[in-house]
């Protein structure tokens, strides 16, 4: 009577399975690394560096950057004011009211923050102009939808 010994190897169909499955993952992987744009990510990294700027709650980030035009988030914007996104911010101006000295003094450091994000974004040679645009997402994870 042979007893069959465990090989301690994969079988077929599953050896298959794994090198289908790395090899889709490795694709998906080198697609993600091709389609990153470098210069947006050496402007970010600008931006992170700056002290002020890494200083602050709100981190300013280029999201796109085509045609000389850089796509730059925001917390503010005609469709959301600014004071939403510092009570964010800032827990401390949950009850200030918007004409508070507080809150005109928060208003005016991110005024002046956002400001210098875009000098930092416009010294890039292939930078023509920076256009600002709600990052939605952050304020989604606060809880604030935009429509």
């Amino acid at each position: 009577m042979a007893v069959e010994q465990p090989s301690g190897g994969l079988d077929a169909f599953t050896r298959r399975y794994l090198i289908v499955l790395a090899s889709l993952i490795a694709a998906a992987l080198l697609w993600w690394l091709v389609s990153q744009d470098s210069r947006v990510a050496q402007i970010n990294a600008a931006l992170r560096a700056d002290e002020q700027l890494s200083a602050y709650p709100y981190v300013f980030r280029v999201l796109t950057l085509e045609n000389g035009v850089a796509q730059v988030s925001s917390p503010r914007s005609a469709q959301m004011s600014a004071i939403q996104g510092l009570r964010i911010m800032f827990p401390a101006l949950q009850q200030a009211s918007a004409v508070s000295a507080e809150m005109m003094a928060a208003q005016e450091e991110l005024a002046r923050l956002q400001s210098h994000a875009s000098d930092i974004v416009s010294r890039h040679e292939d930078v023509r102009q920076v256009r600002w645009v709600l990052d939605e997402q952050w304020l989604a994870r606060y809880g604030v939808y935009v429509q």
